[in-house]
């Protein structure tokens, strides 16, 4: 299976989640019957395992991705939390739900990897800041900008004045 799982899970009301959207395409089903066999059996699916993005949250999901107002869905996806993902697969009893299921826990893991490493290099280097002096306040600071998840490091879009320094 050659997907872009990790692309795929959404940071939304401070949880990674995915989209039932992008879990249908991913179990190879159509999303009315995905939400069908969730809501069969929605004793399974308490709130921390799946909720229903509210619609100002789907309006800005739409603005970010850039897609049509017209087209698509009309009313708001369901999210998925990494337990609701599990529960999916006593729902969905096919051996690509299970695999899938297999494929997104390990991206699920992946990205905690990927947090837990940055978090401790973001500790180590306010470390290194504390014990050297100033002289390399521009070595951190590229560094630190390094670091910076690319949507907080967007230029303003334009011409700016020339400062000197």
């Amino acid at each position: 299976m050659n997907v872009p799982y990790l692309q795929s899970i959404l940071p939304i009301r401070g949880t990674k989640v995915m989209l039932d959207v992008d879990l249908a395409k991913l179990y190879d089903v159509e999303t009315k019957n995905l939400n069908l066999a969730v809501k069969r059996n929605i004793e399974r699916f308490p709130g921390d395992f799946m909720f229903q993005l509210t619609s100002k949250e789907f309006a800005n999901l739409r603005f970010q991705f850039e897609t049509s107002r017209w087209g698509g869905r009309r009313y708001p996806p369901y999210a998925f939390t990494e337990q609701g993902i599990a529960m999916l697969s006593s729902v969905l009893r096919s051996k690509r739900a299970v695999q899938v299921n297999v494929e997104i826990m390990r991206s699920f893991v992946k990205l905690r990897e990927l947090l837990t490493s940055n978090s401790k290099l973001a500790r180590k280097l306010e470390a290194l800041e504390k014990k050297y002096d100033k002289q390399f306040k521009l070595v951190f600071d590229a560094i630190r900008a390094l670091m910076t998840p690319a949507e907080t490091r967007k230029r303003p879009i334009g011409f700016r004045e020339w400062e000197e320094e």
